[in-house]
């Protein structure tokens, strides 16, 4: 299935209350022109398990061109590519390496997601042009009945703040879907600056299919890290761990000559060969293209792109899946990164 009412709500926070109880959320009030709703974000899972936790202090995807773009107000947000909806796997928002378990409350400062949550939005409600984009299932608005948490009426609001598929069988296997991954993105005008905050469950796996966005790789909360992870006769790394074993190093998107010619950068980081044979990269509006070949221990490999796979000059993202399908690295770069001609655009992870 999916989440029903999937959108992206633009506004700007006045209000807050930190997390507690059994199931605890944190609560942010919202005014979209004195219109009010209520972000509800979970800290904690209802199983039992940590939260893993990312804030993107430096955010910089194709997304926030979109965003920006967009009306103050509740926005319907298709699940589709190369819209105003989030997907961790599919848009490449993160690594997930990069995620990191922490406790909902802890002692000790800025050690816990309530005092990480809180910092962003009681800067962004100082910030009288700062806004918050919050992506999540609605609820309400629910006539005659004031908010729990601020009173205002009729209720209303978002929820489901976090990845929104990968569920493993059971109460919540029913949410998963492809672009509908909750998630809190902080606008900040003057500075120049966005901020993301991505929530992902333990148990939650991160591989899904791409049609019933159900796990097609276990959980596996430890991430581990992939320069001798061993692979098969055909070189191709076991189906649980092949994150980072080949990874997208640089991308060559705006040339200055005509045809032009695009490539893409890999790093192998195994201690031995890999064989590519099956192997595909896929853009932004997911066009595949195969890939042939082995690529040497600790070395690079250029790779050219060829139609209809294509690296848009107006941002886009890179994904490339092993033979078996599985996404084994991904990267997004801005319009930004892109305008320089001639220029090859480095990654990081």
């Amino acid at each position: 299935m999916a989440l029903k009412g999937y959108s992206v709500l633009k506004g700007r926070p006045i209000n807050n209350r930190l997390a507690t109880g059994k199931s605890p959320h944190y609560q942010v009030l919202v005014s979209e022109n004195g219109t009010l709703h209520r972000i509800a974000i979970n800290v904690r899972s209802q199983d039992g398990s940590e939260v893993e936790f990312l804030v993107r202090s430096r955010f910089e995807h194709p997304i926030t061109e979109r965003l920006r773009a967009l009306d103050i107000g509740l926005h319907p947000a298709r699940s589709k590519p190369d819209g105003i909806a989030l997907d961790y796997i599919r848009e490449n928002l993160m690594q997930p390496w990069e995620l990191k378990p922490l406790p909902s409350s802890a002692a000790g400062p800025d050690n816990d997601l309530n005092e990480k949550i809180d910092a962003y939005v009681q800067r962004a409600m100082a910030d009288e042009d700062a806004m918050i984009y919050a992506f999540g299932q609605t609820w309400g608005p629910e006539r005659n009945k004031a908010d729990q948490y601020f009173g205002f009426k009729p209720g209303a609001g978002i929820h489901d703040i976090h990845m929104n598929q990968g569920n493993p069988p059971g109460p919540f296997a029913s949410d998963n879907g492809v672009y509908q991954d909750g998630g809190l993105v902080f606008e900040f005008p003057h500075e120049q600056q966005w901020v993301a905050v991505f929530l992902k469950f333990q148990s939650q796996s991160w591989h899904s299919d791409d049609q019933s966005a159900d796990p097609n790789v276990p959980a596996d909360p430890a991430h581990p890290k992939l320069p001798h992870t061993p692979v098969d006769r055909d070189g191709i790394p076991p189906l649980g761990v092949p994150d980072g074993l080949v990874r997208i190093v640089a991308a060559y998107v705006n040339d200055t000559k005509s045809p032009e010619r695009e490539t893409v950068t890999l790093l192998n980081t195994a201690d031995v060969a890999v064989d590519l044979t099956g192997w595909l990269i896929k853009d932004k509006l997911k066009h595949a293209m195969p890939l042939s070949g082995s690529i040497e221990a600790g070395a690079t490999k250029v790779v050219q792109i060829q139609k209809p796979t294509e690296l848009s000059n107006k941002g886009g993202i890179i994904t490339l899946l092993d033979a078996r399908g599985v996404k084994v690295h991904g990267v997004s770069y801005t319009r930004d990164q892109a305008r320089q001609p001639g220029r090859t655009i480095p990654f990081q992870s």
